[in-house]
């Protein structure tokens, strides 16, 4: 899985111009799951986006983790996090999973978030989207959980 975390005031997705997803203080995560990954991959994705100290202490220092500063999540899916674009022009997709798999596995990375205590907002599985965020810092993590570290 690759998951994009920006640190953010508040986000929100919309589906043809409809709100789907709404959130304050947290994180924006887009999730895009490669072919290898499954449901326990996204069980340590979670937990270590949960547990990762970076948001501020009373000192400013990057000291707390979202469970500490009681942030919400935005989850959207975004297969184009696994785009190749080596050759040519146009990027390829086919390092992202299938679409029923990375269905089910968007899902189970939310469930994983909602058990931890987190309130999580969802964007629309398969479908376009406008995200409209505030990065706070601005605050930007990338993790791939196929790479070392």
């Amino acid at each position: 899985m690759r998951a994009l975390l920006q640190r953010v005031s508040r986000a929100e997705v919309r589906v043809t111009g409809a709100p789907v997803g709404r959130i304050g203080p947290g994180l924006l995560v887009l999730l895009g799951v490669g072919p290898e990954d499954d449901p326990t991959v996204a069980v340590e994705l979670a937990r270590k986006i949960v547990e990762l100290r970076i948001f501020p202490d009373d000192a400013g220092r990057t000291n707390r983790s979202l469970l500490e500063v009681g942030g919400e999540v935005l989850v959207v899916s975004q297969f184009t996090l696994f785009a190749d674009t080596r050759r040519g022009r146009r990027p390829g997709f086919t390092g992202a999973a299938p679409p029923a798999q990375a269905e089910a596995l968007y899902g189970a990375f939310c469930d994983q978030l909602l058990a931890q205590g987190v309130r999580v907002e969802r964007g629309r599985f398969g479908t376009e989207m406008e995200v409209e965020l505030v990065n706070v810092g601005p605050f930007t993590i990338w993790l791939d959980t196929a790479a070392p570290g």
